[in-house]
């Protein structure tokens, strides 16, 4: 029930919807007894010998407000005896008229503020996971499968709407339905309402014991459907390597394999419920047997105060609807199950806290003016340790270069830069100042990212260009693109820079995507550049006219650069050699080619290869 609870915390504010619909489901509940009720004096009227009788002296019973029943029934004998057998007839079919109505247009209200408290519900609850998903380090999207979390925001977040909603429905309205009716079949008759409400805590139980292992299996369900969107992202993410190793087959299998598990669980869970129903039904029907055999012997016996054809008649068809909520209990106690076991994963989710937060009474940092600098810093994934004890200082205006192995570590530092991660010990300072005491986000104001993969939105060239900066004119966005060296070929696009780019830029060359990033770059203008192998996927040409963009981007700019092509950065104010974690030289291209040691090494291979 905490878990229930704390799902139903996303409603709020709750009674902007329970008010009305408790109001508008009570109108619908009496309206609808209402119909049935009548029944009784309905039968009574046609049944009737068109005689003309006195009204009989109220009794106890009949000027019981609570006494439904005996209140139209005194109704109608008055009626009876003043206007006649048809003239009540007509009046009686009349109020059945008006009642059916009313009870179905605050049914429809009643329904309609169900609907709009689960819209709402979803709204809140999609939002708030969404949320937390983007304001996770960047280091949980490398442990968590992309397909399990789209899972979670889309598929889960809609089965946990429905549940919390349908159930705080069936909670209120089916017992209200329940109450009504029973005590209407009690006012009719006592003992015969005893006797046939003995199917209920039966049928309960029962269902009880049929929906035991639904959740275990509705969690397995999530989880298995998780995996199969995550086979389908990677299989439509890798769709050219999969053709290329004649792999279709083996994605196809793995695929299928998964989604025959998902839809054999699943088939378990949907039986299980469904045998709720005929199971309660067949309960229900039994009882109404019974109930006929016991009413009719109370009929026939002709005892003082037995009941009428009228009465009984409508006392069967009050049962009937007796039936309809404890049944919809049954369905909601069984539903709940796959409810609460989605709500489990969507919480766990909200409940993952990102480990990069501000910390209290964090500073802005709004320039850039000195140096940015690494003090001692060691940094490692888990058990392994992947930077060691780096020093390294980067002054303003300055271009400072990270070569190495692979491997060796150069990524990862460029990723404590923006405070994608904090360093496990050891301080980075701009200008002096802790990064801990400044607020993430100004600290990543004062930089602009190009990566070697060229990550592009769906969307117009023109707005990832202006992706860095939403309120950019056309003509920013021109000189962006020149500054770039795209404004060229994008000119000679199908709508210039409205033509659409496609799924992560696959409408566009490596080239011309790496180039819209420059751009995007160059409009945000940040006075710090990181690089991280901006060139290293690219045909020859196209590595020029992007190196070409790369030094108009770094003019009068602190850069901070890795490369795979040693002789793009031989002017490089200073290189920094990083070899396992650790910088094992700095200087600048002279100085290291002297020192005769890894970065030559490496200058030598290089110049051996090309």
């Amino acid at each position: 029930m905490k878990t229930y609870f704390r799902l139903l915390s996303f409603a709020k504010p709750i009674e902007k919807f329970a008010i009305p619909y408790i109001i508008t489901t009570l109108l619908a509940v009496l309206f609808g007894l209402l119909n049935l009720t009548l029944l009784s004096p309905l039968f009574g009227v046609m049944m009737s010998d068109g005689e003309t009788k006195a009204a009989p002296a109220p009794t106890e019973a009949a000027v019981s407000n609570f006494n439904i029943t005996a209140k139209f029934q005194e109704f109608v004998d008055h009626s009876l005896a003043t206007y006649g057998p048809e003239k009540t007839l007509s009046y009686i079919c009349i109020i059945i008229i008006i009642s059916v109505l009313l009870s179905n247009i605050f049914k429809y209200f009643s329904q309609r503020t169900m609907e709009d408290l689960r819209v709402h519900t979803l709204l809140n609850l999609r939002k708030t996971v969404f949320n937390n998903v983007m304001n996770l380090h960047v280091g949980y999207f490398n442990n968590e499968r992309k397909g399990d979390i789209i899972s979670k925001v889309a598929s889960d977040v809609q089965v946990v709407q429905f549940t919390v909603t349908n159930t705080l429905q069936v909670v209120f309205k089916e017992p209200v339905t329940l109450i009504f009716y029973v005590i209407a079949l009690l006012t009719i008759s006592v003992k015969l309402t005893l006797f046939s409400l003995m199917v209920i805590p039966v049928s309960a139980f029962i269902i009880s014991k049929i929906v035991k292992r639904l959740k275990q299996q509705a969690k397995e369900s999530h989880e298995s459907f998780a995996k199969m969107i995550g086979f389908l992202d990677e299989a439509l993410g890798g769709i050219k390597i999969i053709k290329a190793f004649n792999a279709t087959q083996r994605i196809k299998d793995k695929f299928h394999d998964e989604n025959v598990f998902y839809s054999n669980l699943n088939r378990k869970m949907v039986r299980r419920q469904q045998l709720g129903s005929p199971v309660s039904e067949f309960l229900g029907v039994l009882m109404v047997t019974f109930i006929v055999w016991y009413g009719g012997s109370l009929i026939m016996s002709k005892q003082p105060g037995a009941l009428s054809v009228g009465q009984f008649i409508a006392y069967i068809a009050i049962f009937s609807q007796v039936m309809r909520p404890a049944k919809a209990l049954t369905d909601a106690f069984s539903g709940i199950h796959s409810g609460i076991a989605a709500g489990e994963r969507v919480l766990e989710l909200i409940d993952t806290k990102p480990e990069m937060v501000n910390k209290p009474g964090a500073e802005t940092i709004n320039e850039f003016n000195q140096a940015l600098t690494f003090e001692n810093v060691s940094f490692s994934y888990g058990a392994k340790e992947v930077l060691r004890n780096i020093n390294l200082t980067v002054q303003k205006g300055k271009t400072v270069a990270l070569v190495g192995p692979s491997g060796g570590g150069k990524s990862t530092l460029m990723d404590l830069i923006p405070r994608f991660h904090d360093p496990k010990s050891g301080t980075i300072k701009i200008d002096g100042r802790d990064y801990k005491d400044l607020t993430v986000e100004s600290i990543r104001a004062q930089m602009g990212t190009v990566n070697q993969e060229s990550l592009l939105f769906n969307d117009t060239i023109f707005n990832n260009i202006s992706f860095a900066k939403p309120e950019a004119t056309e003509e920013e966005i021109i000189a962006a693109a020149k500054i770039a060296n795209a404004h060229e070929f994008i000119l000679n696009t199908e709508h210039g820079y409205q033509t659409f780019v496609g799924d992560r830029g696959n409408r566009l060359s490596g080239g011309q995507k790496q180039r819209i990033c420059i751009a995007r770059a160059v409009l945000a203008n940040p006075p710090i550049m990181l690089l991280d192998e901006a060139t290293s996927a690219l045909d020859t040409e196209s590595e020029k006219l992007v190196q070409e963009a790369l030094n108009n981007l770094m003019k009068n700019r602190t850069s901070i650069v890795i490369a795979h092509r040693l002789s793009t950065i031989q002017h490089a104010d200073q290189i920094a050699v990083i070899d396992k974690g650790q910088v094992v030289e700095k200087g600048n291209h002279s100085e290291l080619m002297a020192h005769n040691g890894l970065y030559k090494r490496l200058i030598d291979m290089q110049t051996f290869t090309d």
